[in-house]
């Protein structure tokens, strides 16, 4: 795996080594050693996947408060999405920033987050789906949410209409410390 840091502190790109024959490839998408060679010492606990009918869909921007934070490595082995990664770390050089990446089933490319970041997607193809292995388990009442548009943090999202978002995730208010 190649691993590539990315603007926010503790975030990395990551990108598959493919072994090619005449059969097609074989990759690692997990190796322990080779995470926590990059300072990644957290063990995904769960590993969860979306699948979203059309294009425009838009989910997120989820994240947990402490101490159920996650730390989550993201890949779209069906379809395509625009990841975006927003650092919520109060005492990180980059608190507030944000970073977007495309991940398609056709370039296997990963996205590594820390704890203390919110994650959201865009589907940019219809038939999508995302996988994802958190550090922590799901808990109910610690999940927080960011509007997908909200003005703190101007994202800027690839020019695509928004054909779905739940109600939850439109409605949110803007951010405040």
């Amino acid at each position: 795996m190649k691993f590539t840091k990315t603007l926010l502190e503790g975030a990395y790109i990551i990108e598959l080594e493919k072994r090619i024959d005449d059969r097609g490839f074989f990759a690692r998408t997990w190796d322990e050693k080779e995470f926590e060679d990059h300072g990644i010492f957290r063990k995904p606990v769960q590993m969860n996947m979306s699948y979203s009918t059309k294009k425009g869909t838009m989910r997120g921007m989820h994240y947990q408060i402490q101490t159920y934070e996650e730390s989550k490595l993201i890949r779209c082995p069906r379809g395509a999405i625009y990841d975006v990664i927003i650092d919520l770390r109060r005492n990180s050089p980059t608190y507030k920033q944000w970073f977007g990446i495309e991940l398609t089933q056709d370039n296997y490319t990963m996205l590594f987050l820390p704890e203390g970041f919110a994650h959201g997607f865009l589907t940019l193809l219809d038939d999508t789906e995302v996988s994802y292995q958190v550090s922590a388990f799901y808990k109910p009442g610690s999940e927080r949410i960011i509007r997908y548009d909200d003005p703190t943090f101007k994202i800027q999202w690839p020019i695509i209409k928004i054909t779905e978002i739940t109600e939850k995730d439109r409605l949110q208010s803007d951010f405040t410390e």
